[in-house]
């Protein structure tokens, strides 16, 4: 396999759902095309956080929520990677909830993959973003009291060029849709529903089962219909809710995407600089 793993001793509780997630990653980007040598994985800090330790490829671990402004300057410093953020959900929606807003805005060409097990499984169990209302924990013993963040209802509000939601329990399916998702030119969500075997017995797979359906007959370019069937309902849609064609970030920049030449390869006129200083 071109992506297979990196480090066999992986550091996930047995029964995990990110062993799954992992998995169908690989498997997207080998049926998509993809080569390691060409494919920068983008991570800041949790147990999903740890994935792009696990794939041979290329890989940067940074700060805790960081991941989203480090993936978009890698992009713009090398147009031609292929570029996968891949954290979870108190990562990506918690500490880094500002970024995921403005780099919907921003729309560069990435692919966002979100381990969502509503729950912050690295520091213990406490409650995340996305958990639930009722969801206790030891921090929160009669529950968090607050209504959960829903990352794809925000996404196709600012108008993001993809959003998509998956569970890791269907491969097959999920490999579609991870694949969609990296084949789109644009920022792409792709948000796996998953469970934590250690310190989330609330949402197991079970729940997750009896609380998801897959859209049928859908047009994901209705964006208002997308937002509808998010807000609407009992269950949560599975499936790909919204995409669109819009510039990205890397064509609004002259300097990138004017040339053959990435920009890490360009020179810089030390002179011309001067003017400025």
């Amino acid at each position: 396999m071109k992506f297979d793993n990196a480090n066999t001793n992986i550091a996930w509780c047995p029964g995990c759902g990110n062993y799954g997630i992992l998995l169908e990653i690989k498997k997207a980007m080998e049926q998509a095309g993809f080569e390691n040598t060409q494919t920068v994985f983008v991570s800041g800090i949790g147990q999903a956080a740890k994935a792009p330790q696990y794939i041979r490829s290329h890989y940067f671990n940074g700060l805790h929520g960081r991941a989203l402004p480090v993936a978009a300057g890698i992009k713009a410093a090398n147009k031609y990677l292929n570029v996968v953020v891949a954290s979870g959900d108190g990562d990506i929606y918690g500490e880094g909830g500002n970024h995921f807003i403005h780099g919907i805005r921003r729309n560069p060409n990435i692919t966002v993959v979100a381990f969502n097990n509503m729950t912050y499984g690295l520091t213990k169990g406490q409650a995340s973003p996305t958990s639930k209302a009722d969801f206790a924990t030891k921090v929160q013993p009669k529950g968090t009291d607050e209504d959960p963040f829903n990352p794809i209802a925000v996404a196709i509000a600012q108008n993001i060029s993809f959003a998509a939601r998956a569970v890791y329990m269907d491969a097959e399916a999920t490999i579609n849709i991870l694949k969609e998702a990296m084949l789109h030119k644009g920022f792409a969500l792709v948000d796996i529903l998953t469970h934590c075997v250690t310190f989330n017995h609330s949402n197991t797979t079970q729940w997750i089962r009896e609380n998801t359906y897959y859209l049928e007959n859908h047009d994901p370019t209705n964006r208002m219909l997308a937002l509808e069937k998010e807000l609407t309902g009992d269950k949560m849609p599975l499936g790909i809710l919204y995409r669109c064609d819009k510039p990205v970030f890397e064509e609004n920049r002259a300097n990138i995407h004017k040339t053959q030449t990435p920009l890490y390869q360009q020179k810089v006129d030390i002179e011309k600089l001067k003017n400025y200083l």
